[in-house]
């Protein structure tokens, strides 16, 4: 007689619960505009929602403590003169965000660990490059001040926010690129475009390693994430308008390694990698449910877990990094699905009887620390990100000063305090005299340098003239 064989997996049985209602964040109107990004950032400090306003473009930025009703005249994070289209959290500073919008600048902001009384208007930097719409904002894995933009004019910029530099400019894409996905050290990325294709792209040679084509056969968007071990996962639709989600392997792009059909809704998939787990997260835009897999090196690679299911639609979705969780009740992951007015935070958890530290579902994960300076990456150095333990739990650190090496903008100016005007006023007249200082100086040094180089020759001649020489 046949027996099944149940495959043997630690996450077999995890499971999703929604917080209780008063750890939820309410009367939230999260922004109704028509692009197809997560709307919502998350980390160990700060939660950051895009929303509706008049007037320009603005977002939501309130602590993790904050739950409940939020207060409809709070502060928002409101710089930018059309509708935002993406937000992103670095990684090696909790307090800094970018943000990307319909004004075609990209801006980044410095938000204090105090509620501001005012709405945050002055960008720490913007970065002006993109001729259209930037939709698309990535801070790089393990380089300081390194973020990615791509724009609807089919090009991706590279910058050094630390200095407002432009380092790179790639512009072989024909036609809208749909996400970008960095790998695990930097060096590469990948991108899902209108064209159908999958890139591999080294950003310092500006080359495409890899592509392939025709990836998923549907018309509709697609996505795409570079993996830990180097493979990337996609997903997309059938010719039969199916969504499909596969994988694949850029040293062979022939033939997908996995592919599956999931159902025929027409929602965008949204998927969420967790490294430390190998657990991949799919939220449909406009469905009621997440679905996760995990994925390993053994036939059919990707294994589906279960399906969290609810009744209310999600409009978007954050999902926080491990350092942000809570390791003394098993949870792996957690999401926070965004409503058509709040914010309902969703915990994924794996059951275990013990209290003590799991250290098989915490292994070190990707710390704040950055492993590289700007320049060093661009000078064509790599590095994996710098780990740290979970055992003793993460405390996320005060509003930290960026370590400099060269003149750091997101350094030198300070955080927004509540009396913005005079700040910013005070801030540049110092910069100004500080400028007039140094040129002053300088200068001085120059003259007193030929003075000095004068009365050396007039020494010289006046031996000459006296016959002494």
């Amino acid at each position: 007689m046949f027996r099944r064989v149940v495959r043997q997996s630690k996450f077999r049985h995890v499971f999703g619960q929604p917080l209780k209602a008063d750890q939820s964040y309410e009367d939230i109107r999260v922004s109704r505009v028509t692009w197809d990004s997560s709307f919502c950032a998350v980390n160990p400090k700060f939660l950051a929602i895009i929303v509706e306003s008049g007037g320009g473009g603005a977002f939501l930025v309130v602590p993790l403590s904050k739950t409940g009703r939020v207060d409809k005249n709070y502060p928002l994070v409101a710089g930018h003169t059309g509708p935002v289209l993406d937000i992103d959290w670095c990684p090696h500073n909790d307090n800094i965000i970018a943000s990307g919008s319909e004004d075609c600048t990209a801006m980044v902001w410095q938000i204090p660990d105090s509620t501001p009384l005012r709405p945050i208007m002055e960008p720490v930097v913007t970065l002006e490059g993109h001729s259209k719409r930037v939709g698309i904002i990535t801070w790089h894995p393990t380089a300081r001040n390194i973020l990615l933009t791509a724009g609807s004019d089919n090009l991706i910029i590279i910058w050094n926010v630390g200095t407002g530099e432009h380092l790179i400019t790639i512009d072989n894409h024909p036609d809208l690129i749909y996400n970008v996905s960095w790998n695990r050290n930097g060096s590469l990325f990948c991108t899902t475009c209108k064209d159908k294709k999958v890139r591999v792209i080294d950003p310092r040679k500006q080359e495409i390693v890899a592509v392939r084509k025709r990836a998923h056969e549907g018309s509709r968007p697609m996505r795409g994430l570079f993996l830990q071990n180097g493979k990337i996962f996609t997903t997309g639709f059938s010719r039969m308008s199916e969504r499909q989600l596969a994988l694949w392997d850029p040293v062979n792009f022939d033939e997908p390694i996995a592919l599956q059909e999931m159902d025929t809704s027409n929602g965008v998939l949204l998927p969420f990698y967790d490294p430390d787990t190998n657990i991949v997260y799919l939220c449909g835009k406009g469905d009621s449910s997440i679905r996760y897999f995990e994925i390993t090196d053994e036939p059919p690679y990707v294994h589906y877990l279960s399906t969290f299911s609810s009744k209310e639609p999600q409009r978007g979705m954050g999902f926080m990094p491990k350092r942000g969780l809570d390791v003394s009740k098993c949870e792996i992951a957690r999401l926070y699905k965004l409503h058509e007015r709040k914010c309902e935070p969703i915990t994924m958890t794996v059951p275990r009887k013990s209290d003590l530290f799991q250290d098989d579902l915490y292994p070190d994960t990707a710390g704040p620390e950055p492993a590289l300076e700007a320049q060093d990456w661009l000078e064509g150095k790599n590095a994996d990100p710098l780990l740290v333990s979970l055992r003793d739990g993460y405390v996320p650190l005060k509003n930290r000063e960026l370590k400099v090496v060269k003149k750091n903008i997101l350094d030198s100016r300070p955080a927004p305090r509540r009396s913005m005007s005079t700040c910013d006023g005070n801030f540049a007249v110092c910069v100004c005299v500080c400028k007039l200082l140094e040129e002053i100086h300088s200068l001085k040094v120059t003259v007193q340098s030929q003075e000095k180089r004068i009365c050396d020759l007039e020494n010289k001649l006046s031996k000459f003239t006296n016959g002494t020489a």
